[in-house]
């Protein structure tokens, strides 16, 4: 009789090597239980709330939000930095009201591409360490 595993496993392959080494990396999870995944979600639960966390966050939205904002200012006003100080608060202010819009939607949609980054530099840290 065969595992449950290693019936998924046969599935998995689809005979591209590429995605074949994909979906081992994905199959390398551990097996949890389910009293280990309650404990893990309350210990997240419990770091959600910290003043820490909350701050990391919001230093990571303020931080994308600047990049978004950055893409507005070079598309429509390309002067910007060879502009006096009061020029640059008026613009800035012009910039919030006409384009806050558009500078939301392009934070959620960097905020897609800095995760995958960060998770990709969290997987490089974590291979040289276990190299090391």
């Amino acid at each position: 009789m065969k595992q449950f595993k290693k019936l998924y496993e046969e599935d998995l392959y689809c005979g591209d090597e590429e995605l074949d080494q994909i979906l081992d990396e994905l199959t390398e999870f551990r097996v949890i239980g389910k009293a280990q995944r309650r404990k893990i979600a309350r210990r997240m639960a419990k770091l959600v709330k910290t003043a820490g966390f909350k701050k990391k966050v919001e230093r990571s939205k303020r931080k994308i939000a600047s990049f978004a904002k950055q893409k507005v200012i070079d598309k429509y006003f390309p002067t910007y930095k060879s502009m006096g100080l009061p020029q640059r608060v008026k613009i800035d202010q012009k910039i919030q009201q006409r384009y806050g819009g558009m500078i939301n939607k392009l934070s959620v949609k960097l905020m897609r591409v800095v995760k995958k980054k960060e998770i990709e530099k969290v997987k490089k840290s974590r291979e040289k360490t276990a190299d090391a």
